[in-house]
């Protein structure tokens, strides 16, 4: 695949839409180019869609870079999501990046009855089948993991939509580096992300790190420690995610945590999560606090910080998205 040797630029991304409603955003979303975000990102899980903020934030900030983080590549088939990405890359052209991943067997399975089966092999033959539909040309393929038959993408891309793999744990993060045109995490600690940068850029020196940041914006300790031991156990009890964290080395920290919830006493089990884990993988404290600690991904290898600002009791949370931008309000 021939990819620009460029170095990838440092960016500041928001993960949007805000609380409330979509449609009353717009006045947030136009602002978020003058407080210096150059990004806006999207997830998809069991609110939002990914591609909806995306499509109003084209023409509501037409300066910033648009991504998801991430569309799973089992919830929609492979044509559709084809489709849905040379949608967007036609409503924003250049300015588009399709994030993809395996996404998780909660969501996969449990919520959207599909089998949550060969995820590597999945998003590998994902990422083949859509560089070919890009192109404008018939496919006709037999991957390993799906079958297309004659399909020929109706929308003319304009510009290459550069594709960004959602990748864990070593295999995964270096097809992303040879395959995909950048790689997205999260959960992750400045120091995992120097690792993580060390293995990505063995593959391709020039591969984007994207990384989703969870902000809990409050001075006070416990109430932020609270927020995070209930978010984290959403995450880390997850097969993917518990893999992922003993792989990067917190399977001891951890292994009390999960056999209490394994046990069924989940409540009891978050107390267990250790504050030295907390304060690795979250954003919390003051605003000088969170800037720092964003500054210290920025060092370690994070190319975009996506900062996703969770709400905490007496915060405007848009005050906090203002504080935390490269231009803040004076």
């Amino acid at each position: 695949m021939n990819r620009p040797n460029n170095k990838p630029k440092q960016r500041l991304g928001i993960t949007i839409p805000f609380p409330g409603q979509l449609h009353q955003q717009r006045p947030l979303i136009e602002e978020l180019q003058t407080l210096g975000y150059t990004d806006a990102w999207t997830g998809e899980s069991d609110a939002f869609d990914g591609l909806t903020p995306l499509a109003l934030a084209s023409t509501w900030a037409p300066q910033l870079r648009l991504g998801t983080a991430i569309l799973p590549v089992y919830t929609r088939g492979p044509a559709l999501l084809a489709q849905s990405a040379a949608t967007m890359a036609s409503a924003a052209p250049g300015r588009f990046v399709l994030g993809i991943g395996t996404s998780s067997n909660v969501i996969v399975n449990r919520w959207n009855a599909t089998d949550f089966d060969q995820p590597y092999m999945r998003v590998r033959d994902t990422i083949r089948f859509l560089r070919e539909a890009f192109s404008g040309e018939k496919v006709t393929n037999d991957y390993e993991t799906f079958s297309i038959k004659g399909f020929r993408l109706g929308v003319k891309v304009p510009e290459p939509v550069p594709i960004y793999l959602a990748a864990l744990r070593e295999q995964m993060l270096r097809l992303a580096a040879r395959e995909a045109d950048g790689v997205i995490t999260n959960w992750i600690s400045p120091a995992d992300a120097r690792g993580i940068n060390q293995i990505v850029t063995t593959e391709n020196p020039n591969t984007e790190l994207v990384s989703r940041l969870f902000v809990i914006p409050t001075a006070n300790r416990e109430e932020a420690l609270r927020i995070a031991r209930f978010l984290l156990a959403a995450y880390i009890n997850v097969d993917v995610y518990k893999a992922f964290h003993i792989w990067l080395g917190r399977g001891d920290a951890l292994a009390e945590h999960w056999a209490q919830w394994d046990a069924g006493d989940r409540k009891g089990s978050l107390n267990k999560i250790p504050e030295s884990v907390i304060d690795d993988l979250l954003i919390h404290g003051s605003v000088e606090q969170c800037r720092a600690k964003i500054e210290a991904y920025q060092k370690s290898g994070v190319h975009c910080p996506v900062l996703m600002i969770l709400p905490t009791e007496g915060q405007d949370h848009f005050e906090v998205v203002r504080a935390l931008g490269q231009n803040p309000p004076s």
